[in-house]
């Protein structure tokens, strides 16, 4: 009979936590919660306190009839499920179901080390019911919308859809992200740079910046050609001189270390992991990963990082002071600040954890990677440099400004210049949004009252940009500000929204499909309350209060059901006129009764029907009116082939369907880069639905890229084509495969 049992969640983290605790534990894996409401009825009894009714989930009644059995001959039960309030409440389900609620030890440990596991084992505390209570709170919403919202959504637009109480609020985020960009109008503005010298220097660029003392704004070519000539008079009289220079020093501090918000966001900007891959692969991390045990060729099994799932930026003081004698002994003394690094708790931090770190100062990337996938190598990387970096010395700049006079004309030219490295020797963090430009290093020597030669005027063309879509990076960037969800649910939301068909992809950016947008309408338009990012953002906090033992979970839930229950009343009352609000008029004539057709909702999407329905039932697929023309011809009958847009991207299609059901790729008209290949690439889609192109010989020829192929030549290889490549941040460039040569875009599309 063994000594004591003890429960977690994945295998991973039962054969890691086995290894470590011996032949008197059995460690189960429960395989995430193994009791939740009934899947085919609300299972709330609303009138009696919100009461939950839970169930054995029914592919889990084989393991817990094991755990019963391993229950009843065991000494001690220990739920050692994860630290947070999904977890809590997955040790409270395991201990009802075994009737052992009063016996229970709970263990927590925020690394899975021998050290950790021992500790934690040794020094077991009770179920903590006020988190369990948040949980429930937290499940009975959702459950609340989901089940009541979700057949109004059925009724309205078609059946198979559903709605959830932070899923939606991000959905709504994304649709309103979009309608700002379709309403925004370009703005033109001019800049206005001038190429001048000293004597003894190289030439360096300035800005014109000001008339008479006050900044300029200039709006239009012919402004800006009066101010050329006047900058062109003002070479000769009064001449360009510096009116000014200011030399100062910059520190740059590094980043805190990873939380799970801004590890998802790093991870997305630097690996182009997904939020959902992300977690995935950190889960691997902490749970534990077989690795060389020190020098000796034996190995242990041991989580290389802390809990994933974390808010707080705090770190242990052993963990500080085992970072600094590493950065001592690599880097040196002068990349070690006298006193260690803290940082403070964010806002609405609960601080439970501490942040994401390595668990082992005395492993390093280079020592585990062997033991290591390339994507466990790719996070565990970026997680050590993070945090070696937090605790490293300042980057320190010496930045110049040089204000210049051109008569009434005031210019302005900037250089920086890296003058110690700190921290950013090992790690500088990533950027959402458009890098600034990098400041060219100015001549030295330049002081007050230097004369300058003009050499040229250039000046430039710009169009205001709309906001940028959000990709995974910034959506979760912008849910966290706004409180919207917890770090630990952010790579859920995202997923849902994108397996429910809502958003989908574009050059890395989230885009809300037709669904969506109707989702988000008919969801606004009825629950102007419950799907406001406000709303939301205070559910989160009451949540956190029904944690922190501040208010009871059935009040938190009984104050947002009397709101959400007027409101899905009145929905249902309207419903009529919702799903009228969704049909769409054409100018397309029925056939057969002459009436106008209209876009109306189905299961399989967006289709026409004749507005004279019921008496006439005439119906087509909108996609046929929606082709677009190809110019080409299907070269089995002869018919024009159209462009269409199917499940998996656009493609080409004949347009005498269904008599011919010719299909084919779209062609880019570019010959393959690779050589001695004749083939031309393609438009293709990948199974998640992103557009690449690939050569037409496939797969004869393998060759693939995410850019997309313009019949141009490099200007610097004379390599046969550029391709546009769309960056992180949503702009334009262009770039040759072969040489790696890198532009802008024209301004004109960039706009």
């Amino acid at each position: 009979m063994r000594g004591a049992l003890v429960v977690v969640e994945s295998p991973a983290k039962a054969r890691t936590i086995n290894k470590i605790l011996g032949k008197d534990f059995k460690v189960m894996a429960s395989m995430g919660h193994v009791r939740d409401l009934p899947k085919k009825e609300l299972g709330i009894d609303v009138a009696n306190g919100f009461k939950p009714t839970y169930r054995t989930i029914r592919d889990r009644n084989k393991f817990v009839t094991e755990l019963r059995a391993a229950s009843r001959s065991a000494g001690r039960l220990i739920l050692a499920t994860d630290p947070d309030r999904e977890g809590e409440a997955i040790a409270w389900h395991v201990a009802e179901a075994l009737k052992r609620v009063n016996d229970a030890q709970r263990v927590m440990f925020n690394e899975i080390t021998e050290r950790a596991v021992r500790e934690a084992v040794a020094n077991p505390s009770e179920i903590d019911l006020r988190k369990v209570d948040a949980q429930q709170a937290r499940r009975v919403l959702d459950r609340l919308v989901g089940y009541k919202v979700s057949p109004l959504l059925w009724k309205t637009i078609h059946g198979g859809l559903s709605a959830g109480r932070v899923q939606s609020v991000a959905l709504r985020l994304i649709c309103e992200r979009e309608a700002a960009i379709e309403a925004f109008v370009p703005e033109e503005y001019w800049t206005v740079d001038a190429k001048v010298k000293r004597e003894d220097t190289l030439p360096f660029r300035a800005r014109l910046v000001r008339l008479k003392g006050e900044k300029l704004a200039l709006k239009d070519r012919e402004e800006v050609d009066r101010i050329l000539l006047d900058l062109r008079a003002a070479a000769s009289d009064p001449g360009y001189r510096i009116a000014d220079v200011k030399r100062q020093v910059q520190r740059r501090n590094p980043a805190p270390p990873f939380i799970t918000s801004t590890l998802q966001q790093e991870a997305s900007r630097r690996l182009r992991f997904t939020a959902r891959k992300t977690m995935q692969v950190a889960q691997q991390l902490y749970e534990g990963i077989e690795v060389r045990s020190g020098t000796q060729s034996a190995t242990e099994t041991t989580g290389l990082i802390t809990y994933m799932r974390t808010d707080s930026t705090r770190i242990a003081s052993d963990a500080v002071s085992s970072a600094r004698d590493y950065i001592r002994q690599r880097f040196g003394e002068a990349y070690l600040p006298v006193r260690a690094r803290s940082y403070r708790k964010g806002k609405g931090a609960q601080d439970a954890h501490e942040a994401i770190r390595p668990t082992d100062m005395q492993r390093p990337p280079e020592v585990v990677q062997a033991q290591l996938t390339a994507d466990q190598s790719k996070l565990y990387r970026l997680i050590w440099d993070r945090f070696i970096a937090c605790q490293m010395s300042s980057a320190v700049f010496n930045r110049t400004a040089v204000d210049i006079r051109a008569g009434e004309y005031e210019l302005r030219a900037t250089g920086s210049v890296l003058k110690f490295a700190g921290f950013t020797a090992l790690y500088a963090e990533g950027k959402d949004d458009d890098p600034e430009e990098a400041e060219a290093r100015l001549p030295d020597g330049l002081k007050k009252g230097d004369v300058l030669t003009m050499m040229s005027l250039l000046p430039e063309q710009h169009f205001t940009k709309p906001p940028a879509r959000f990709s995974e990076a910034t959506l979760v960037r912008e849910l966290e500000s706004r409180a919207i969800g917890r770090p630990s649910t952010y790579a859920q939301i995202i997923s849902t929204l994108q397996d429910r068909d809502y958003t989908a992809r574009k050059s890395g950016r989230f885009v809300p499909t037709d669904l969506g947008r109707t989702v988000n309408g008919i969801l606004v338009q009825a629950f102007p309350d419950v799907f406001n990012v406000d709303f939301t953002a205070r559910m989160e906090d009451e949540l956190d209060q029904v944690e922190n033992g501040e208010a009871g979970w059935v009040k938190v839930v009984e104050d947002f059901y009397g709101p959400f229950a007027t409101d899905l009343q009145r929905a249902e009352g309207q419903r009529k006129e919702l799903k009228a609000s969704l049909q769409e008029e054409t100018d397309r004539i029925c056939e057969k009764c002459g009436k106008v057709f209209v876009i109306k909702w189905g299961r399989n999407g967006r289709f026409l029907a004749c507005s004279g329905f019921p008496e006439c039932r005439n119906t087509h697929p909108l996609e046929a009116s929606e082709a677009e023309p190809s110019g080409e011809v299907c070269e089995k009958c002869g018919s024009e082939m159209a462009i269409r847009t199917g499940r998996n991207g656009r493609f080409l299609a004949c347009s005498g369907y269904p008599k011919c059901r010719n299909t084919r790729s779209i062609s880019t008209g570019v010959p393959c880069p690779q050589e001695k290949c004749n083939g031309q690439l393609k438009e293709r889609s990948s199974r998640r639905g992103r557009t690449f192109f690939g050569c037409g010989n496939f797969p004869e020829c393998t060759y693939a890229s995410w850019d997309r192929p313009l019949n141009l030549p490099c200007p610097m290889c004379e390599g046969p084509f550029l391709a546009e490549h769309a960056g992180r941040n949503g702009r334009t460039s262009l770039r040759c495969l072969k040489c790696r040569h890198a532009m802008p875009a024209p301004e004109e599309e960039r706009a």
